[in-house]
């Protein structure tokens, strides 16, 4: 459907005073934004023994994970499966060992909730003695030159300096690195992943649910050719069980249940509990919004919690367990897979993902999954590429690292790398790397790859 979008218009300019601003903070490792690559970034550098602070906009720690739902951190993994393992891993298991997680549907993995991931997020921030701080947006990098040294943050105690010796920008959209002056890319709306409004709801009768499931079991060749959907794959996933749902959107849309225009209502369930709650619905897919643009995310806001409506009445019609379902709530914000990306001293490509980039500074591995830009290969023969430290570094500024969706990398790569998983990799090769280019009293690109890759082995990842 054609997204009406609100915008902004300029009328004007003003001019804002000149003022000083408190500086409040000083640390080693500043890391922005506490996703899966930030949380991990920090708890890296603090095992790696520096003074971390982790600078976070909403009240919790987690990112995509907690503030937008996304429960599904592995859902690649198979028997076959390699990985880095790392933090990565351990958000699993220990979200399991505190009874924040359960089994997967479709892999070999644990599916974190939501809510109880905030818990254990907290619970590795204080063991490692990260400095928290919840509730600070981003403004703006301090700059020495072309260094960043440091981040102005906007809170409710108003503008606040926080110093550092080595900052790392794990915000998804290269907020820091952007406004750094590095050089960025921003591909045109139309040609960004779509986003989504994740929802979960209760009321779901488990076990009608599960024997619908069985008796009408999809694969991921369903994917394909439903509406707007069109997914390639390599072959061997198409025969694969696949938490799919489109048959009831189908049906309702026949029956004038939903509007016309909503042929892209189709993914995936999550977990279903003995409690009647089904977590992690990703049925909601908003494509042409720009999520640098809050005008864009508004409208996706209100947008998608629309349509996930008109999914759950269509669930309710025609999917036998969820007669009596009703919403238990909605992420905090809107999930965006695809924004900015930094010009990395090297950016990754649609090669080195299909087949099995190696690098010499590798700073971990990570499985050969591709999952977007309607391409689909699941990691199921022991295939994986090598990460490199130098997708970190982003051109033109020094000081900073760049971790998470916004590494430099093609359209083809990104659909691999945004995963978040992949961003727990880099976040923790980047934690390490600012630790030990403060140990070693170096610049970040001069940092040594075998002190690197030592505590990287230390710290339990594989990286070749």
């Amino acid at each position: 459907m054609a997204i009406q979008r609100v915008t902004g218009k300029k009328l004007g300019t003003i001019v804002e005073p000149a003022r000083e601003i408190d500086v409040i903070h000083e640390t080693d490792v500043l890391v922005v934004g506490s996703g899966p690559a930030g949380l991990s970034a920090a708890l890296a550098a603090a095992r790696a023994g520096v003074s971390v602070t982790l600078v976070e906009r909403f009240g919790c720690f987690g990112g995509n994970i907690t503030t937008v739902g996304v429960e599904g951190m592995a859902w690649y993994r198979h028997e076959q499966t390699v990985e880095a393992n790392g933090i990565g891993r351990e958000f699993e298991t220990r979200a399991a060992s505190m009874g924040a997680a359960v089994p997967e549907s479709q892999s070999q993995s644990f599916e974190l909730d939501a809510e109880g991931f905030k818990v254990v997020a907290d619970v590795l921030v204080q063991e490692a003695g990260i400095h928290p701080m919840l509730h600070r947006s981003f403004v703006a990098p301090i700059m020495d030159g072309n260094a960043v040294v440091g981040i102005i943050t906007e809170s409710k105690a108003g503008r606040e300096a926080l110093l550092a010796k080595r900052v790392i920008d794990a915000t998804g959209d290269a907020d820091v690195a952007h406004r750094a002056g590095a050089p960025t890319f921003l591909a045109p709306r139309e040609n960004l992943m779509a986003s989504s409004v994740m929802f979960h709801i209760a009321g779901v009768d488990k076990k009608k649910f599960i024997e619908g499931v069985a008796s009408d079991p999809q694969t991921y060749k369903d994917w394909a050719g439903n509406g707007e959907w069109s997914i390639e794959t390599s072959g061997k996933e198409d025969d694969m069980f696949s938490p799919f749902l489109h048959k009831p959107f189908k049906a309702a849309l026949d029956a004038g249940l939903i509007p016309a225009d909503l042929t892209t209502i189709a993914g995936t369930w999550g977990a279903v509990h003995d409690s009647g709650e089904m977590t992690y619905m990703n049925l909601i897919h908003l494509a042409g919004l720009d999520g640098t643009d809050p005008d864009d995310l508004t409208t996706g806001e209100i947008e998608g919690r629309r349509q996930a409506m008109h999914a759950l009445a269509a669930l309710k019609a025609y999917t036998p367990g969820c007669e009596d379902a009703r919403l238990r709530n909605f992420g905090m914000t809107l999930g965006v897979r695809d924004t900015r990306k930094v010009d990395s001293v090297y950016n990754m490509t649609e090669h080195d993902v299909r087949e099995q980039a190696r690098f010499e500074d590798s700073i971990g591995i990570y499985p050969e999954f591709i999952d977007g830009y309607g391409i689909l290969i699941l990691p199921t023969t022991g295939r994986y590429m090598h990460m490199p430290y130098r997708n970190l570094l982003p051109k033109g500024v020094r000081n900073l690292l760049v971790a998470g969706r916004s590494s430099g990398g093609d359209r083809v790569a990104h659909a691999a790398t945004r995963n978040m998983a992949c961003c727990a990799v880099l976040g923790q090769g980047a934690g390490i790397a600012a630790a030990q280019s403060l140990h070693q009293g170096c610049e970040l690109e001069d940092v040594s790859i075998g002190a690197v890759h030592k505590e990287l082995a230390r710290q339990g990842v594989r990286y070749q």
